[in-house]
């Protein structure tokens, strides 16, 4: 899944925040309503304008800004070794 055509980041838009294709809809908004239990379905019924693809993005979206924050973690700590 390539996130990048769906997760847009604008500066005076929600702050800044990633946001799907524009709108005022944030990635962390997203994932948020996926984590207290919310299914792809109602997501979809509480919010017509999103697609199944757009909550795939900000989960890919999500992955990729985890693994970029372990690897900056892993370099650190492999810097205070030396």
């Amino acid at each position: 899944m390539l996130y990048q055509n769906i997760i847009t980041i604008e500066p005076g838009k929600r702050s800044g925040k990633p946001c799907i294709r524009g709108m005022r809809i944030t990635v962390y908004d997203v994932l948020s309503y996926l984590a207290a239990g919310m299914t792809y379905e109602e997501l979809l019924e509480d919010f017509p304008y999103l697609t199944k693809q757009d909550i795939l993005a900000c989960l890919s979206y999500a992955a990729e800004r985890e693994q970029q924050t372990f690897s900056f973690f892993k370099a650190s700590a492999a810097g205070w070794e030396e």
